[in-house]
């Protein structure tokens, strides 16, 4: 007769313990204290009768029993997260979990949403977001889409797309008694600017863009400030003055004929950040996973290609 196995949470808990070698990054990762964690692994070398790990007063390594039960298990567990995807698959209602930032949700992704749904119809697609990196390991998560260098251990990383910029404004700003015909005409509008700094980087300003058009004259620090390009679409859509935009999250009401874009000069942004999808390894080679992946990546490259952005919206899938 075979003897009973621990319960999963044990060996969820010694597989987080074997993978961080560490009892203080395993309670953080599952939410519990570095007790509870030595606790259960305790539990868990007294049911197995052998012994897990080598404590000393600084770390814990594995012993050679240790190691084995560690990647069987971390295989196992990873064979059962594949295996419940498909569960849900096959329930007849396939699911997409998708982790985003809210600028990139909201500006880029969701516009767009249509055109996936339209290739698969019946797909839950759910969309979660969030300003914090969402921790694959802990989340229901398929996919997700993030702005940064791309150093995300762990997960695979395509890259999307790398970020423009150019000014954007509310069609009536280009009529009136001060309309923009001009770049040094922009000394009669109010300037809304993104106050963003990273690694050293600093994003576009409107001194570099007015250096770059060899416009003088202009008090370029004028105007408004916020934190974040979303916020800087919305003000300009309102009105309010000409910003700076985005290309990806002003794309959407470029379209919709909410913003113009009353001069044609971009500016590159800082090289080493960029839009990226990641994915965890458990989901990385799902159908469903690698479908949503190709459709970004396709969207994305139509985004920074007009012209094929036309002759795609001409010929939508029938599907």
């Amino acid at each position: 007769m075979s003897r009973p196995l621990p319960g999963l949470g044990a060996f969820r808990t010694f597989e987080a313990a074997a993978r961080h070698r560490s009892f203080t990054r395993a309670a953080d990762e599952l939410g519990v204290t570095p007790a509870a964690v030595s606790h259960l692994v305790r539990e868990l070398e007294s049911q197995l009768q052998v012994k897990l790990f080598q404590r000393t007063s600084r770390v814990v390594r594995l012993t050679d029993a240790g190691e084995i039960l560690g990647m069987a298990v971390a295989e196992a567990l990873e064979g059962l997260g594949r295996a419940v995807a498909r569960v849900r698959d096959a329930d007849g209602q396939p699911r997409l979990n998708v982790t985003a930032t809210p600028s990139i949700a909201i500006k880029w992704l969701v516009p767009r949403l249509n055109r996936f749904l339209e290739r698969r119809p019946g797909v839950d697609v759910r969309i979660d977001m969030s300003r914090q990196v969402v921790d694959f390991a802990r989340a229901e998560m398929d996919i997700g889409v993030r702005f940064g260098t791309g150093d995300y251990p762990g997960l695979r990383t395509d890259r999307l797309f790398t970020e423009t910029v150019a000014p954007v404004c509310s069609p009536k700003l280009m009529k009136g008694p001060r309309p923009l015909r001009h770049p040094r005409d922009l000394r009669h509008h109010t300037l809304i600017h993104v106050d963003w700094q990273a690694l050293g980087e600093t994003w576009p300003t409107w001194e570099m863009w007015m250096q770059s058009a060899g416009v003088t004259g202009v008090d370029a620090t004028r105007g408004i400030h916020f934190g974040q390009g979303v916020m800087a679409i919305q003000a300009a859509i309102d009105g309010q003055g000409v910003a700076l935009g985005d290309a990806s999250l002003s794309a959407a009401d470029l379209e919709a004929g909410r913003l113009v874009r009353p001069f044609e000069l971009t500016l590159k942004t800082p090289p080493q950040f960029a839009y990226w999808i990641v994915t965890p390894p458990r989901t990385a080679e799902r159908p469903l996973v690698q479908a949503f992946r190709e459709w970004l990546l396709a969207e994305a490259a139509a985004m920074q290609n007009p012209a094929s952005e036309r002759r795609r919206k001409g010929s939508r899938s029938p599907r």
